[in-house]
């Protein structure tokens, strides 16, 4: 399925078959050719209470997850949808379907209490659905999210604090939204109207037995409540999917449209840890190591979870490196090549462009594990391109040699050159086959060496010649000794020439060597600079430390201030308890300090409203700080790794070049 084609139906993703939750392969496969980034809701609740409904609203459809209209829950294990985002262009919209909890059939809550961690650790929104007003009962049902904290791990380590854990943990919640159904009471507070966000937060600040899962519950990073009517009265309501919104009531087709318009608009891309976006091979990845983790009997890590994603991602990214190294070089690399540099340019050339698709393909390679491997690969093929290098020349020039110089070698079986002045003209002939092999293209990197080892085979030949020109008469001797001369004075000139040549390529070596010594110095002040860089950073985070110690310092008066009025409270509540016992009955007196009362425990509220929000802007604003810091952290430690990795680069380029002096050095040494 290609990234833009999306399912027509919802399918099982992860099945419940009596308690065993196994994570479906079709459902899987149709995940991995997603490659867009993924919006997830789930929805969570009671069974038969009409979440089947809300995500069909969702998707666009009237028909898709089953409704059902009897007392036995429909959906089993969780179900997937995905269809294109309405709001956001190149974005995949994943809608999730859970099993309903609370169902008599299933026996035991732990099954529910499984589906209810999978659908927070797959979603970024998380929708509660329940019937009527917020009560104790609702309160009791989200006491999974307490156990969470028992079943889920943010890092695989064993010995980390549980407490530190757990708050890790709620880090990576999604955004929660509670949809009230069936709603007939009026959202009104001492006669004053209020938001279905704000009788949310009533309510959880007046339930206080609960107070451990209202704890979790304000830990979800943002929370939003809907109120729906009821759709239609009657046994109407078994035929929802079939009938049309002018057939319902128009408060609910309002406020369901209401509903969908704020998870559209709000709902944010599925995020991992470190801002990394998952699409759908990525979300096949969580599901199946968090399914196979819980049919083991153990506990969900999200660490884990994150290093298998990483793990399958960086191999692929491997993979692909490889794959556009071999392409490149097969695509230009012609063998022979003229030099040994005309190779290595594009070895290097391809390296660096592997090495690059690498890091755009992978994230998290924990102690460089990967892009080791890749670069001890791309060192592998490089020398076998050098031994191909070197064997395609040796054949080409052996069968170019044998070409040129067949011809000569014919003429001497036939005695051509056993004659007066043969060596002459075969000194002659041999230099213009050499002439002639010179220009011929396409030899490569061994072209000399095979034609001084093709001319040394020849010295018996020579000798055999030279030695019937030295039995001729003695003016053929002497021009034989003239030539000879004319042939050292050459052969010192070209030696004086080599010479030159020689302290040339040392000048250029010498400005080579001081060039590279310039850089590698100019890249150790840029690494002592990004040394400094996070100095400062860590100066700043000391500094946010210390303003976090004056805003806990606030609250401290705060809640003196707070405990200063309660005591004023209670020296009102006295001195109304001895206007009793004198039984003065003054009625207007009693009605009008009832009502400071009153005002009273409302001012009280309002100061704690204020300071509620006021903790929760600060959090978010010192998190946001700390999240930015970070990431500075993280480049300035990113362009340092950079920066020793290009001078190890460069260090060892100076001791190729220190090589390849050498070389000459010992090449002038035979040649003179």
């Amino acid at each position: 399925m290609a990234a833009e084609v999306h399912m027509p139906v919802p399918m099982c993703l992860i099945e419940n078959v009596n308690g065993q939750l196994i994570a479906k392969q079709e459902a899987l496969e149709i995940l991995s050719d997603i490659t867009q980034p993924l919006v997830v809701v789930a929805i969570v609740g009671l069974y038969c209470t009409g979440k089947s409904y809300l995500m069909n609203k969702l998707a666009g459809r009237k028909t898709g997850f089953s409704l059902g209209s009897t007392v036995q829950a429909h959906t089993k294990g969780i179900w997937m949808w995905c269809v294109p985002h309405p709001q956001k262009p190149d974005h995949t919209l994943v809608l999730l379907d859970t099993e309903g909890l609370g169902d008599v059939q299933k026996g035991g809550k732990k099954n529910d209490c499984w589906i209810f961690a999978l659908a927070i650790l797959l979603s970024s929104t998380f929708v509660y659905n329940s019937m009527g007003v917020i009560n104790q009962q609702d309160i009791d049902q989200l006491h999974y999210v307490t156990e969470l904290t028992d079943r889920i791990r943010s890092r695989s380590s064993p010995d980390q604090d549980e407490l530190e854990d757990s708050e890790e943990f709620v880090r990576f919640f999604p955004d929660f939204v509670w949809v009230l159904r069936d709603f007939s009471l009026e959202l009104k507070v001492n006669g004053k109207p209020i938001s279905a966000d704000e009788y949310l937060e009533n309510s959880l600040t007046l339930i206080k037995e609960m107070y451990l899962p209202h704890i979790c519950i304000n830990k979800f990073p943002k929370k939003k409540c809907f109120v729906f009517q009821w759709p239609i009265q009657g046994k109407k309501l078994g035929e929802l999917e079939s009938l049309l919104d002018q057939d319902l009531d128009s408060d609910f087709v309002g406020q369901v449209a209401e509903f969908c318009s704020y998870v559209f608009s709000s709902s944010k891309v599925k995020t991992l840890s470190g801002g990394i976006k998952v699409n759908g091979p990525r979300l096949k990845s969580l599901v199946v190591t968090y399914v196979n983790t819980i049919s083991s009997g153990s506990l969900p890590c999200i660490e884990n979870a994150i290093l298998a994603l990483s793990h399958t991602e960086n191999e692929a990214a491997l993979q692909k490196a490889i794959a556009h190294y071999d392409q490149k070089m097969s695509k230009k690399l012609q063998l022979p090549t003229e030099t040994l540099q005309e190779l290595m340019n594009l070895h290097r050339t391809s390296e660096k462009e592997a090495i690059k698709i690498f890091k755009e393909n992978s994230f998290k390679d924990v102690n460089q594990v990967f892009i080791k491997q890749l670069e001890t690969v791309l060192e592998t093929k490089q020398e076998e391109f050098l031994k191909k290098n070197l064997q395609s020349s040796s054949d080409c020039c052996s069968a170019l040699l044998r070409d040129i110089f067949s011809p000569l070698e014919e003429d001497v079986k036939q005695g051509v050159y056993y004659k007066p002045g043969g060596y002459n003209l075969f000194i002659q002939k041999t230099q213009e086959l050499k002439k002639k092999y010179y220009e011929e293209p396409g030899k490569g990197v061994q072209a000399e060496e095979f034609l001084q080892k093709f001319l040394q085979s020849k010295d018996d030949v020579i000798n055999a010649i030279l030695h019937i020109d030295q039995a001729l008469t003695e003016k053929e001797k002497e021009i034989k000794e003239e030539h000879i001369k004319q042939l050292t004075e050459k052969m010192e000139k070209a030696q004086e020439q080599t010479r030159e040549m020689q302290q040339k390529n040392e000048q250029l070596l010498q400005q080579k060597e001081k060039s590279h010594e310039e850089h590698i110095n100019q890249l150790t002040e840029k690494m002592e600079k990004e040394q400094s860089h996070m100095r400062e950073i860590q100066q700043k985070n000391e500094q946010l430390l210390e303003k976090k110690k004056f805003h806990e310092e606030y609250m401290k008066h705060l809640t003196e201030n707070m405990e200063e009025t309660q005591a004023q409270m209670r020296e009102m509540q006295e001195k109304f308890e001895q206007l009793l016992q004198q039984k003065m009955n003054h009625e207007q007196y009693m009605i009008h300090f009832i009502d400071e009362m009153e005002k009273a425990q409302v001012q009280m509220r309002e100061m704690q409203q204020k300071e509620e929000q006021f903790l929760k802007q600060k959090e978010k604003c010192y998190e946001e700080h700390m999240e930015q810091l970070t990431g500075n952290l993280e480049k300035a430690q990113k362009h340092y790794k950079e920066a020793c990795q290009k001078r190890e680069e460069l260090q060892n380029e100076s001791r190729k070049l220190q090589e390849q002096r050498h070389r000459l050095k010992e090449n002038s040494f035979v040649k003179s």
